[in-house]
């Protein structure tokens, strides 16, 4: 690893830990050249996933834009960025442990919405008003009237 203060080479490791549930390893490194400490992740290497979209497209999977994509549904609402990263890690490793090469992007859109479902309304109600592409505010109004009916236990 390369120190970023000297860009030496040399470096020992002073602290290992666990972190995101075992997915990845923190470690704490010391420059030997520098005594600069400074810290790396390490985490496995997925086989690369592509995603199919809705028009056939395929991109790669990135974690990064599903977790920029639950964030803005999450934005100005009372959700911890720990939960946020429960939901998208949790949806990374589902999307993981049942697809090999290829995921529909459906499948992670439906992953996406079911969390949001449980943890904010309002931000599945965003969540959802982009992914299913909401032209008219009718759309968006039923799609609230069925979040509301479905918790509605006074319904037969």
């Amino acid at each position: 690893m390369r120190c970023p203060k000297c860009a030496n080479q040399e470096d020992k490791v002073i602290d290992s830990r666990s972190s995101r549930e075992g997915a990845t390893i923190r470690r704490r490194r010391q420059c030997l050249a520098c005594d600069y400490r400074f810290t790396t992740y390490e985490e496995i290497e997925h086989e690369e996933l592509m995603v199919v979209k809705r028009d056939g497209r395929r991109e790669q999977f990135s974690r990064e834009k599903l977790l920029s994509g639950v964030k803005k549904a999450c934005q100005k609402r009372p959700i911890s960025p720990e939960a946020i990263e429960e939901l998208v890690e949790r949806i990374v490793r589902e999307v993981a442990d049942q697809y090999d090469r290829e995921v529909p992007g459906m499948a992670v859109g439906e992953r996406v919405m079911e969390g949001l479902r449980a943890l904010d309304k309002v931000a599945y109600v965003r969540f959802a008003s982009v992914y299913r592409r909401f032209e008219e505010a009718t759309e968006f109004v039923q799609e609230v009237q069925n979040l509301e009916a479905k918790h509605d236990t006074a319904q037969p």
